[in-house]
């Protein structure tokens, strides 16, 4: 099988039942993952070769202005979809079987985790790969230590506060923190205390 079929059925919200040439596929492309992350964390980059090694772990060519601080973890890579000058803070971890679409601007705080794939529920079907996309528009911050779940869209502008679990789509412009996120308020609102950084500020 190859990557670009492995993706098909991955983008197509097949279930992917354990043991089938889908599954082992994606254990193959686990190891080459593995390996380039390994390479990410191992030492010192500059910001030019580590956008040169996410090109070679997603197989797709990434903004000048992409910036990542590593650690940075992923078991797959390959369906890693991002645009523009997008910020990667340390120590995110992409589970990106499913499909992980980033939007231009947006921000991805410390630890956050973005996880594309659930298990059947069933005890027997426990080793069933149920992927669905994250969606997240442009100019999104994440804060440190959010944890985003298969198949949800954030809207452009969007923030989410740290810590949240988000199991839920968020509207653009809306602010939602906790577990589960819920929406609290517009980043309209109280402008005058609540400010977005950009990644030189942060």
């Amino acid at each position: 099988m190859t990557t670009e079929e492995f993706l098909e059925i991955m983008n197509s919200g097949e279930v992917v039942r354990g043991g089938s040439p889908v599954h082992l596929k994606m254990h193959e492309l686990s190891q080459k993952a593995l390996k380039i992350t390994a390479e990410i964390n191992g030492s010192y980059h500059t910001p030019d070769e580590l956008r040169a090694l996410m090109e070679k772990l997603t197989g797709q060519q990434l903004d000048k202005h992409f910036g990542l601080f590593p650690p940075f973890f992923t078991d797959c890579g390959k369906n890693i979809h991002i645009e523009g000058a997008v910020f990667i803070n340390a120590g995110c971890k992409f589970q990106d079987q499913g499909g992980i679409y980033i939007g231009a601007g947006s921000l991805i705080g410390h630890n956050t985790v973005l996880a594309t794939l659930n298990h059947g529920m069933l005890p027997e079907e426990r080793a069933d790969l149920h992927p669905k996309p994250i969606h997240i528009g442009r100019n999104v911050w994440i804060g440190s230590g959010s944890i985003v779940l298969s198949g949800v869209t954030i809207g452009d502008n969007a923030v989410i506060g740290a810590g949240s679990v988000v199991t839920k789509d968020i509207p653009e412009n809306m602010i939602a923190v906790g577990s589960p996120a819920k929406v609290i308020k517009s980043i309209f609102d109280n402008q005058d205390s609540f400010s977005v950084k950009s990644p030189q500020t942060r």
